[in-house]
């Protein structure tokens, strides 16, 4: 029971997160990014919150499948890492095919962090608090060397030479949506986790403890009048997703781990509903429904607009945060009733029996 209570949890944190992309995907195409109402600022609330617990749960999902070979023969743990391996050239190639459609694709990140992650899966679960660290460090010093901003157009959020070598590797390590540097640390943070007790009672309280006090210090830090500070320090505080500053990060995975604390200790206590089991279903089938809310949805919803499918920024054709909203839920019940209808016969959603059967 304790180890089913651990999976609804996992599962229903990732139906959250799934529903927080949508909100995050459809604002950034369908929303007015000058809008500063109260509506607005609830959406943006999402924005990096609703990526970095994505990653972190990716990082846990990568555990949670590998763990119980922790003390396999080698010949066991090398096939473990090899299945990884194909997982992460799936996904990074899914993910190159899905940017030419939508270029803030997260997919190809998720096969740098998988790809990287396969070295490590057997360590010692302090090893990946080391490793994230590092991976923060670095990007702060590579900000001393490199401009961030170098390949962006932040007016229309388009990335100029993301198919060049040059562009691509900068775009994938240093300066793109979910760069290996520092978001390969969100991933670690969830591998770390993963190693958990989460039926202890204790592990969900400090959890939640560690991430409300990291969230809470960042948000004091933010409250400093901004004519007390300097303008580097204000936009080092304040920087939103890019660049993905250690405020940022900190003040995301703080909140990454509440949630995920929150989620567990409750899970206990509604795992019995049918609706909760439902939703867990939704839950594990995310990558279907990435998928799908950025085709059939974006398509969807921008022939109801009139205006065909746009990526780029239209703030005179915006949609109202309420609406968006709406249509974001609207999307997400429809996925809840796909994944309710579809695990009636099938385990797996569609495309995560293909990642099943190509990793074979």
């Amino acid at each position: 029971m304790a180890e089913k209570t651990r999976l609804i949890g996992f599962d229903l944190l990732r139906a959250y997160a799934i529903f927080g992309m949508y909100i995050v995907n459809f604002n950034m195409v369908f929303g007015d990014h000058n809008d500063n109402s109260w509506q607005a600022q609830f959406l943006s609330l999402f924005s990096g919150n609703s990526s970095s617990i994505f990653v972190m749960l990716a990082g846990m999902g990568l555990i949670l499948m590998t763990k119980k070979y922790a003390l396999a023969p080698l010949e066991t743990r090398l096939s473990q890492r090899c299945i990884v391996l194909k997982r992460a050239g799936f996904l990074f190639v899914l993910g190159l095919l899905l940017s030419l459609w939508w270029p803030a694709d997260i997919l190809h990140f998720y096969g740098f962090y998988m790809f990287i992650a396969s070295f490590f899966l057997f360590f010692d679960k302090k090893y990946y608090i080391y490793g994230a660290l590092f991976f923060i460090l670095i990007f702060h010093l590579l900000l001393l060397f490199f401009p961030y901003e170098t390949g962006w157009n932040f007016d229309t959020l388009e990335y100029s030479n993301f198919w060049s070598l040059t562009g691509f590797i900068r775009n994938s390590l240093y300066n793109g949506w979910n760069s290996v540097f520092p978001w390969m640390a969100y991933f670690l943070i969830g591998m770390y986790l993963a190693k958990l007790d989460w039926t202890a009672l204790d592990i969900q309280k400090n959890t939640f403890i560690v991430g409300l006090l990291l969230y809470i210090v960042i948000q004091l830090l933010q409250c400093i009048p901004n004519n007390l500070l300097s303008a580097e320090i204000v936009f080092f505080l304040h920087a939103d997703y890019l660049p993905p500053f250690l405020p940022f990060f900190l003040s995301t995975a703080g909140f990454g781990l509440m949630l995920i604390a929150f989620f567990m200790y409750i899970s206990k206590f509604i795992e019995r509903y049918k609706f909760v089991n439902n939703l867990a279903k939704t839950g594990q089938m995310t990558l279907t429904h990435y998928i799908s809310h950025l085709t059939i949805g974006l398509m969807l919803f921008s022939y109801m607009k009139d205006q065909g499918y746009l990526t780029k920024l239209d703030p005179y054709g915006s949609l109202s945060p309420t609406l968006i909203f709406l249509l974001s839920l609207l999307y997400f019940i429809w996925s809840y009733y796909f994944s309710k209808m579809w695990s009636i016969r099938f385990i797996h959603g569609p495309f995560e029996l293909l990642l099943r059967k190509i990793s074979i």
